[in-house]
């Protein structure tokens, strides 16, 4: 079937991934088998990567939107000498480190993880933009291009149209998308679910569009080439291709084309895999064998690619004598290393929102964070990212010299290009937009946790004090939610997520700082609408001092004189609120009461038992309130620990008369404190009975 050494290469592709797949008893052979002559021409030809230093910062980088298309990508690696041949037949095996989608791995070439059609891509517009920024500081010497691979369900998803809309409207002409048009989808022929024209909607994004044979090494070559010489626009390659190319039946017939070779072995589609690797010039008995002229031709291509990096690392060796301040900038921006802040002497207005606390924290970092990039999602008015904006200038079609993105209205596509920047390193990737919004993002949430990105969300408007527009803008359930990946963790064993709910604006400053000197994960700061009564500090001491407790998770804010008789505990908004009703039963009804604020349970879990037992010691009653779902604060009140919380959605009307009608007064908690007391004092009463009972 092959005839050059090129295309003998792609059938060794489709061979091991039908291989992989067959041995596995489970995945998706067909596409990786139509995408084999694009994937070897890419790599073979065009990507600039240095295979004895895959973390090189100035590599070209191939971003997989269909991960179910691993085995495409383990194959070229493999042959590359990423892999050995024990790993890719653990493919989709326990520990194995080729698992059925692929997970970010650098150092063997995976440079995302990806599985959630869509994202892929997403996350490579993001690392077109961080080289964009970073060439527009550092120079041309350091340009590369940004592949990214995708598929009928990537482009049927609606992240699709925000990278599409974002990358023309930007020029991202160092990104270069292949489009594998195989017509043929996990459950059907893709004429059965669209008959748009892609080709038209991209151009009218402001793409350069190429139809190819996507098969067809010669033009894959040529559409490649030009992409690489376009200037002005991002590029996208519709390659004609043929899902299960290769494949046969168990008498030779043609068996190509067809819906089950997408997501199943060759055998179990009705194809014959015996025959299909004897077809493409396998040896059925030995199908992880790799062609030995095809062994000889990519260990060449090895030491033409190092040969070749090493050349541009002497430009960059250069450059860096030239230019040694800025050569020391740009170590210090690739090493993730975050500047040095005074947090200390950030002044906030008194009782402000904690939003409007967040966007002067931002102005500060406007000027001395220099590789931050801030985005928002047509909200930057609202959720104060604009104190950012006001000290720089926006990205524009060819032009990177500022330092924020506006996104338009497109969340996803907004915290998936995020974690796209975080990947490619160099960046500060921040976002916001409303809380209630977060809903649109969590699926790029959910894999920056999995993949340790650091990545800062600004989400503000945090609770029903949202007030008039109603329970659609009002969250309720987005904190449980979002904070359910602080409670997991990522495959490192850590902690997955970070979640900061500060209780003030000097909470907040802090609640930044603990947020920018956090490198091993993404982290949420949830931010009121609506102006908040400051914590006093305590005495002898600032509130800046005292609020840097906040890194352990919960501390006091208010203590009582002597042991408490209950512990009041919140984050956000509800402190202010527990302060006020715990000053009202000390002076009313003589309840000695601590005020502890919470604004992260994952990083006061992580603290020591004594350190958590300081702040909230067994056996005092204690009693939460969160303005979400109150299992928000159930593990940090204990078993007999009580949470008010919000148990339906909001409603339409000033927020003052929310907290009224919703019981978020002081008054309400402590007629609620009360009654609490005495429901726990009863509790106590009956087990101590029942103690008795059984000696």
């Amino acid at each position: 079937m092959a005839q050059s050494l090129s295309e003998k290469t792609a059938d060794m592709v489709r061979i091991l991934s039908a291989a992989m797949v067959e041995k596995a008893g489970s995945g998706h052979p067909g596409g990786a088998m139509g995408g084999a002559d694009f994937i070897t021409v890419l790599y073979s030809e065009f990507l600039r990567f240095d295979p004895s230093d895959m973390r090189w910062p100035n590599r070209d980088r191939f971003f997989l939107d269909p991960g179910h298309m691993s085995p495409m990508l383990y194959s070229i690696l493999t042959i590359m000498g990423n892999y050995s041949m024990d790993d890719i037949k653990n493919f989709r095996q326990w520990g194995s480190i080729t698992p059925g989608h692929p997970e970010h791995d650098v150092s063997r070439g995976v440079e995302n993880t990806s599985g959630p059609l869509g994202q892929g891509h997403a996350i490579a517009a993001g690392a077109a933009i961080a080289e964009r920024f970073l060439t527009a500081r550092f120079g041309q010497w350091m340009a590369h291009k940004t592949y990214a691979y995708i598929s009928d369900g990537g482009i049927q998803e609606e992240i699709s149209q925000g990278v599409g809309r974002l990358a023309g409207h930007l020029g991202l002409s160092n990104f270069i998308m292949f489009y594998d048009s195989n017509g043929v989808q996990l459950s059907s022929f893709t004429r059965d679910v669209t008959g748009e024209d892609t080709a038209r909607k991209y151009e009218s994004w402001g793409w350069r569009v190429e139809t190819i044979d996507g098969s067809d090494h010669g033009k894959i070559r040529e559409a490649l080439t030009k992409a690489n010489n376009e200037t002005a626009r991002p590029t996208l390659i519709i390659g004609k291709t043929i899902m299960g190319k290769g494949a046969r039946t168990a008498v030779g017939a043609c068996f190509e084309r067809q819906v089950e070779t997408h997501g199943m072995p060759l055998s179990k589609a009705g194809a014959c895999f015996d025959k299909t690797i004897e077809y493409l010039g396998g040896d059925p008995k030995d199908p992880f064998a790799v062609f030995p002229d095809v062994t000889r031709y990519f260990a060449q291509l090895r030491e033409e690619k190092i040969r070749a990096a090493r050349q541009r690392k002497k430009v960059e060796t250069q450059w860096e004598r030239d230019n040694p301040a800025l050569a020391e900038k740009f170590r210090r921006f690739m090493s993730g290393k975050v500047p040095d802040i005074d947090f200390a002497s950030i002044e906030q207005k008194p009782g402000i929102a904690t939003r409007a606390a967040s966007g002067k924290v931002l102005s500060v970092f406007s000027k001395q964070v220099e590789n931050m990039i801030v985005a928002s999602a047509d909200l930057s008015n609202s959720d104060n990212t604009d104190a950012f904006l006001k000290n720089t200038t926006i990205f524009t079609q060819g032009d990177f010299k500022g330092q924020f993105l506006q996104m338009g209205v497109s969340e996803l596509t907004m915290a998936a290009i995020m974690n796209g920047m975080a990947l490619h390193g160099g960046v500060i990737p921040v976002c916001g937009t409303f809380f209630v919004f977060s809903d649109f993002m969590k699926p790029a949430v959910r894999l920056a946790a999995l993949m340790k990105l650091p990545v800062k969300y600004i989400w503000t408007h945090d609770s029903f004090r949202v007030g008039e527009d109603g329970p659609t803008h009002q969250p309720v359930e987005q904190e449980a939610q979002i904070r359910l990946l602080e409670k997991m963790n990522n495959l490192d064993g850590k902690r997955a997520m970070l979640v900061l709910r500060p209780a003030d604006a000097v909470e907040t400053t802090v609640a930044w700082k603990i947020a920018l000197e956090n490198t091993q994960s993404p982290t949420a700061l949830i931010l009121s609408r609506q102006a908040i009564a400051d914590v006093p500090a305590k005495t002898g001491s600032t509130r800046f001092d005292d609020a840097l407790q906040a890194k352990r998770g919960a501390y006091i804010v208010l203590d009582s004189e002597g042991r408490p008789e209950c512990i009041f505990v919140a984050n956000g908004s509800e402190v202010s609120t527990l302060i006020a009703a715990a000053g009202r039963l000390t002076k009313e009804q003589g309840i000695k009461v601590r005020v502890v604020s919470a604004p992260s349970e994952g990083l006061f879990n992580e603290q020591t038992e004594q350190y958590r037992e300081t702040v909230i010691p067994p056996g005092i009653p204690v009693l939460g309130l969160t303005a979400g779902l109150p299992v928000t604060l159930e593990g940090i009140v204990g078993p007999l620990g009580t949470v008010v919380g919000m148990t339906r959605f909001g409603a339409s009307a000033p927020f003052k008369v929310l907290d009224e009608k919703f019981g978020f007064t002081p008054d309400a908690l402590v007629k609620q404190t009360v009654r609490y007391l005495d429901e726990y004092a009863a509790v106590v009463k009956k087990y101590a009975m029942a103690a008795n009972k059984g000696k």
